[in-house]
């Protein structure tokens, strides 16, 4: 259960690390309202998503993976934002605003280099660690 803790702030700081960086994407949250709420529901549902959906997804673009030599994979972190936003608005009404697809792709480049710098950091998805 710590662990899906940790993954979930881990998620929910390179998601809020990549939409101050990235001009434009935001969530439309009312004035003097705090963003901190809608990030962690957003970065959860990205965490499940990134969890059960992501290795089907990268299962099924494989041989497109092999030809770009990987740069596709961030294609599927793209759409994987795209969802993200779609659940996480119809769900929790959570408003997530992405002016294009080249603002969701940068984020996704921030958002995957993040994650991975802080789970080395952490040592949260090492699986030799696992107790």
């Amino acid at each position: 259960m710590l662990r899906v803790i940790g993954i979930w702030i881990i998620t929910a700081l390179a998601v809020a690390f990549a939409f101050w960086i990235v001009p434009g994407i935001g969530f439309l949250t009312p004035l003097g309202e705090s963003a901190w709420v809608p990030t962690f529901i957003f970065a959860g549902v990205l965490a499940l998503l990134n969890a059960f959906v992501k290795p089907i997804l990268q299962l099924i673009s494989l041989p497109v993976s092999i030809l770009t030599l990987g740069i596709f994979a961030l294609v599927v972190n793209t759409a994987l934002i795209y969802l993200a936003r779609w659940i996480s608005g119809g769900l929790f009404d959570v408003e997530l605003f992405i002016p294009g697809f080249l603002s969701a792709f940068i984020a996704a480049i921030i958002i995957s280099i993040v994650t991975a710098i802080l789970n080395a950091l952490t040592g949260i998805r090492d699986e030799r660690r696992r107790t």
